[in-house]
């Protein structure tokens, strides 16, 4: 990948940068600290900490990855589809608003458990393990395409290797840690995009950047329609967003959860320049579109990529952990009706250990990361009614049971190739997912309502 004079650069940011986050991250010394962010005397993370804090941990690194990609095929169509996802953020704060504000929900989970029982609650808990899951190995095979072809040994030992380094300072301080590093790495990235754009805007232009491609359903505005179907859903089953709906003030909440969120669309849009940039320059992305092109500029703008790539995936790897122990050291004793007697610390940090090498087995097998995004945002499309219908549910199991499942299966079927080809709406590369989502949306909706129209229908008669 690198020239051997140069590479010596590459890994040696990649240990300073561990050095330096592991340094600076504060540890956390209370359970409050680990698992909901708060400082020394108790306190909760300031709006700009949270702001920051959500902005940074949904810029992936394979999000930026992904935005680039699309932007490579389709143009500014597959930027601005990609992008589209960010508007989840908003909704999600509206929605925790209205939850923490209208029935004094502390979680998801237990909202769940009054809502719509245990077996409900186990569902939606299983279904957020898989999306953080997910989120290991999509987020640190982007970090080893920039040393290494994948399943090439440097590929595999830089992925690992930055897999250390994040899960050290994330033991050190939970969601304190990675809230307070994640202002560092925001600044960080918003400087470094502004330089990527500096060196591919002068290219082109802007204009000729903002019109490429063409709106047409087979050019990407397919996959834009999915993404703002799945946008109702999707931020749900995410509780590296979710859990920081609960740690503030509810008001400040909803403010970072919008503000995030905008700032979050455009830098994703603006980073799918650089794939517009290969698009309009007929440079072969080879699904790594960033990479490609830094190198067609020379090392220099690959240095700038690959910082770029480690602060966005450091940013949402350590927020990974700490929802991961959050999720087994906490909401699974709840829902097992547990009352601890264990250190929960201690049993997250175990958890974050044993994900940490499990969870990047697909990138060793190197699955593509793309669907980590896609799949996971079909097959949790039940639980757009589930969340957005709720106020119509006293409660009622079978709603929620009777829109996830068909969900879920939907999703197994589309991930296997089950999906008949009479469901694809329009003839482009996601015209099956499209159907797939839309088709499936109402069928969830039907099977949410139904046990609701049953139950009046009962109560009237």
């Amino acid at each position: 990948m690198f020239a051997p004079a140069s590479a010596i650069y590459f890994w040696g940011f990649l240990g300073i940068y561990g050095i330096v986050m592991y340094v600076i991250s504060p540890k956390a010394h209370t359970i409050s600290g680990f698992f909901e962010g708060t400082d020394e005397q108790g306190h909760a993370a300031s709006t700009w900490s949270l702001t920051a804090s959500i902005f940074i941990s949904w810029i992936f690194a394979k999000s930026v990855t992904n935005a680039a990609n699309l932007g490579a095929s389709y143009g500014i169509v597959g930027g601005l589809a990609y992008a589209a996802y960010w508007l989840s953020i908003p909704v999600a704060g509206i929605v925790i608003y209205r939850l923490r504000t209208h029935y004094g929900a502390k979680g998801l989970v237990s909202f769940l458990i009054g809502k719509y029982g245990r077996l409900a609650a186990l569902a939606f808990a299983l279904a957020i393990l898989v999306r953080l899951y997910n989120e290991i190995w999509s987020n640190t095979a982007v970090i080893g395409g920039y040393f290494g072809q994948p399943g090439e040994a440097p590929f595999i030992i830089a992925a690992f290797c930055f897999t250390a380094v994040t899960l050290l300072y994330s033991i050190k301080g939970g969601l304190r840690s990675s809230i307070f590093t994640d202002v560092i790495q925001a600044v960080i990235f918003v400087f470094f995009l502004a330089l990527v754009l500096f060196i591919i805007l002068p290219k082109h232009g802007a204009a000729a950047l903002l019109t490429s491609g063409e709106f047409r359903l087979n050019a990407g505005v397919d996959l834009l329609l999915v993404a703002l179907l799945q946008i109702f859903s999707y931020p749900f089953h995410d509780p590296v967003l979710t859990d920081r709906g609960f740690i503030t003030e509810e008001k400040a909440m909803l403010r970072s959860f919008i503000v995030a969120g905008i700032l979050g669309f455009f830098c994703i849009l603006a980073f799918s320049l650089v794939g517009v940039h290969a698009y309009i320059e007929g440079i072969a992305a080879a699904g790594n579109a960033p990479a490609a092109v830094a190198r067609a500029f020379g090392v220099t703008a690959l240095f700038v990529m690959t910082v770029i790539m480690m602060t966005s995936a450091g940013s949402t790897l350590d927020s990974t952990f700490s929802s991961l122990a959050k999720t087994i050291a906490q909401d699974v004793p709840l829902l097992a009706r547990m009352t601890p007697h264990f250190n929960p610390v201690r049993v997250g940090i175990l958890v974050m250990l044993v994900f940490a090498i499990l969870g990047n087995l697909p990138m060793v097998a190197g699955t593509d990361i793309l669907k980590a995004t896609t799949v996971s945002g079909t097959m949790v499309m039940g639980l757009a009614p589930v969340f957005l219908l709720q106020r119509w549910a006293q409660y009622s199991p079978w709603s929620f049971h009777l829109s996830f499942w068909p969900g879920f299966a939907l999703g197994i079927l589309l991930a296997t190739g089950h999906i008949p080809p009479a469901w694809a709406i329009g003839e482009g590369k996601y015209a099956l997912l499209l159907g797939t989502n839309l088709y499936g949306l109402c069928i969830c909706t039907a099977g949410f309502m139904l046990p609701l129209i049953l139950s009046h229908r009962t109560r009237q008669s």
